[in-house]
């Protein structure tokens, strides 16, 4: 009886290890797991006996797959099949194409199906803040944004709107005191690894500055200088047409713009985003815009975080009887959706 009990388990085990991806290192270990993904610098393998392990791409002498996965290579080809790599060669064994063979540099990305599901889709989060006071004053104070994105290795899309509404009442008298909306649009597309053109639209209304409305439409080139996984940094440069509609007065001017986009990760809880552009005018030169926005979020579950966030617009030339600059503060609780990890 403990005989075939034996046999059982070492029937299992095999069994077992048969399922599992195999990593072998260049010195010689090896080690058995779930691939989850690789960007061609790491790659990640889930194991039961210590969670996820990071690894050296650099140190892996051969990989193979059980299970199907993703390979993007860095033509923007997508296959979808076992693995097998050893050497210089990824070969992908496709129940569809059958098997190809990929250098090991034109790999850009392997991912499990569930890391494919989540860096095709749309994620992003929206944003809710609220202010109250009642007693001899009344206060309220509403804040709402949203963003969502879709990245991949050929192009990204951003889409995102912040709000402010801001009310108070003193003596049974009720007064408006911030009344602005915020949105946009862009899409980027690489050309490279490191540069990018890119197109946008930006729609802005702010009710003390008169400014019934603002339509920015431009685009541009653009590079990125910093690319890891803890920082992103990306300079563009391009033109731009603004229009603006102020209450009695409408004006438009072509542009140039210069500006920056980061992203930095504290930590595995915490990110920093900040975008900054400035808009020359050379229909009324000396004259020029500013758009400044930072914003930081802390995690403080899967689908939940705590954001604030500051927005800044400067224009040198407002109408009269208003001031120049226009700063909004929100802070709030984060929902998230989608792929996004803080």
């Amino acid at each position: 009886m403990r005989a075939f009990f034996y046999v059982l388990a070492v029937c299992a085990a095999i069994c077992v290890a048969a399922c599992a991806d195999e990593i072998t290192m260049k010195n010689g270990d090896r080690l058995t797991g779930t691939i989850v993904k690789s960007d061609s610098k790491e790659l990640v393998l889930k194991t039961d006996y210590a969670g996820d392990i990071t690894l050296k791409w650099d140190a892996v002498q051969q990989a193979t797959s059980a299970a199907p996965v993703f390979v993007t290579s860095k033509s923007g080809q997508v296959l979808n099949g076992t693995v097998q790599m050893s050497g210089s060669d990824v070969q992908v064994q496709s129940s569809e194409t059958g098997r190809t063979t990929l250098a090991r540099d034109a790999v850009a990305a392997i991912r499990s199906p569930e890391e494919q599901r989540v860096y095709q889709a749309w994620s992003g989060g929206v944003d809710l803040g609220l202010s109250l006071a009642r007693g001899n004053s009344e206060l309220s104070n509403f804040s709402l944004a949203a963003n969502a994105d879709r990245k991949t290795l050929r192009d990204e899309t951003t889409v995102f709107v912040t709000s402010l509404l801001a009310k108070n009442k003193l003596n049974g008298v009720s007064q408006t005191t911030a009344n602005a909306i915020r949105g946009g649009l862009r899409y980027d597309y690489n050309l490279s690894s490191r540069t990018f053109v890119f197109a946008f639209t930006n729609l802005e209304h702010d009710r003390f500055q008169q400014l019934d409305l603002r339509n920015v439409l431009g685009g541009g080139l653009g590079a990125h200088v910093i690319k890891t996984e803890r920082t992103t940094l990306d300079l563009d440069a391009g033109a731009s047409l603004d229009q603006e509609f102020f209450t009695g007065l409408t004006r438009r001017s072509a542009e140039v713009l210069f500006g920056d986009q980061l992203t930095f990760k504290l930590s595995n809880a915490t990110a920093l985003t900040q975008q900054f552009t400035v808009f020359p005018n050379l229909s009324d030169p000396g004259q020029y815009r500013l758009a400044f926005d930072l914003g930081a979020v802390t995690k403080l579950s899967r689908f939940l975080g705590w954001q604030i966030g500051l927005s800044e617009r400067y224009i040198s030339n407002p109408i009269p009887g208003t001031l120049g600059n226009d700063l909004l503060l929100t802070t709030g609780l984060r929902v998230v959706f989608g792929g996004t990890k803080l």
